[in-house]
């Protein structure tokens, strides 16, 4: 198997938009593993990230440096816990750090990047880092990492960069000075995006955002209300994100690939705090992931409940995980993300753009959305709901197929004049099991 970093060092392509190794395009495809490193040993995280690399994932998000949570008495494998960032860093924690470079080696052999966060946002609300012991640091980490092909840094933590921004401006600068062949974002809280901070950060290289875990109808929880930042609301249309950030770049910001690094978890509630609520299905997830690429996203980073807690291995239970993190890391989500990936390296994504002005009828609000992508000689359609659609291009004739994006089979119509004076109307198929969301693609 031939490991991406084999073909070249990771970096933005020509246009700022998306990613490639040497001149092979990357799409992103991550899963948050946020306790991985604290909480399962070598055998495990073998058995993780295997079943990772298998379903078509490159990308494991993982945390470095965790805090405790809150009521949770059982120690991790991060032997230093609750303590200053320079202990963490001590003759004491080596047997930790030396479990995380074996991790390290397993996701290379595997082909996978490592997208390490040298510490979650709670590490330094809870003061255990501060602007001058950032810099010992992340110079420890610069030295101990530098040399390795499959990190990308993501700094913050679902943290507002409002909230110690010189600390990240620092830990971003030390990290771009002394490992420059590695990428960075910066994962920031959720509804928000990276740039709403650091958009002239020169350290920063992918604009990530946090569409969260709310529905249409939860912009304020009460009980867990943190819209302070007077960020916008986007409900669950993660893809206005991705079209707000590159209206920025034509509007003349930097020009950096864009992406969802945290959506709605499958089988996590609604809402996130409130086990009462419903859960987000492997529908949603789907729906997440194809309504931000097609919006001009160089990928996107899929979630389960279970599995970035790894709930199951003694620790407190968060956010009314139900399965085990072994028995979540089937769950039918993650498997599907790979079909997303897969065309999208098919059609050379890298050369398209999204399209939504050729849907005539049948796309409306929130769920009703039909998404558009592609060029002249290849195009790709999106209903969630799977409801009849007019479109109408400048492409001509071409040859037509759906596509289930829960089992990634494809089924051939015809060949169709999409140039016709009126467009084409198009009736997806029914699904007499499932989620009715289809996609149509389209090709010379």
């Amino acid at each position: 198997m031939k490991k991406p970093w084999e073909n070249g060092q990771l970096h933005t392509d020509q246009s700022g938009h998306y990613l490639q190794n040497g001149d092979v395009p990357f799409f992103w495809l991550g899963d948050t593993a946020w306790d991985l490193l604290q909480r399962l040993t070598l055998p495990q995280a073998r058995i993780y990230l295997k079943n990772r690399a298998d379903k078509g994932f490159n990308v494991i998000q993982a945390v470095l440096t965790n805090a405790r949570r809150e009521g949770d008495d059982k120690g991790s494998l991060q032997l230093v816990e609750e303590a200053d960032i320079l202990h963490n860093i001590s003759p004491e924690n080596e047997p930790y750090w030396q479990h995380v470079e074996a991790v390290l080696n397993i996701a290379e052999e595997l082909g996978l990047y490592m997208g390490f966060l040298p510490i979650w946002g709670k590490v330094a609300r809870r003061g255990f880092i501060n602007e001058k012991t950032v810099v010992p640091y992340t110079e420890f980490l610069a030295k101990r990492f530098g040399n390795r092909k499959n990190i990308i840094w993501i700094l913050g933590g679902d943290i507002r960069g409002s909230e110690f921004t010189g600390m990240w401006e620092a830990m971003g600068q030390i990290l771009k000075r002394e490992t420059p062949d590695n990428l960075i974002a910066y994962h920031p809280f959720g509804r928000t995006c990276s740039s709403y901070w650091f958009l002239q950060s020169k350290w920063l290289d992918i604009n990530m955002f946090q569409s969260g875990h709310r529905r249409y109808d939860q912009p304020d929880l009460r009980s867990w209300d943190d819209k302070v930042g007077g960020e916008p609301w986007y409900g669950e249309d993660n893809w206005r994100y991705a079209e707000a950030e590159l209206k920025k770049i034509k509007d003349g910001a930097p020009a950096r690939p864009v992406l969802d690094g945290e959506p709605s978890y499958e089988q996590i509630p609604q809402g996130l705090h409130d086990p009462s609520q419903p859960y987000w299905q492997e529908y949603h997830v789907r729906r997440y992931a194809w309504w931000s690429v097609l919006a001009g996203s160089c990928g996107h980073t899929y979630g389960d409940n279970s599995v970035f807690q790894f709930y199951g291995t003694g620790h407190i239970q968060e956010f009314g995980a139900v399965d085990s993190w072994d028995k979540a890391i089937h769950h039918m989500g993650s498997g599907q993300m790979q079909f997303l990936k897969n065309l999208m390296l098919e059609i050379g994504f890298q050369n398209c753009y999204p399209m939504q002005e050729i849907v005539l009828s049948g796309s409306g609000e929130k769920e009703a959305r039909v998404s558009a992508f592609g060029r002249d000689d290849v195009l790709i359609l999106y209903s969630y709901l799977g409801t009849p659609l007019t479109v109408k291009t400048e492409n001509g004739e071409m040859d037509g197929w759906w596509m289930d994006p829960a089992a990634g089979s494809r089924s051939y119509f015809g060949r169709v004049n999409l140039s016709a004076a009126n467009g084409i109307e198009l009736i997806p198929p029914v699904k007499k099991q499932g989620h009715n969301d289809w996609v149509c693609i389209f090709k010379k």
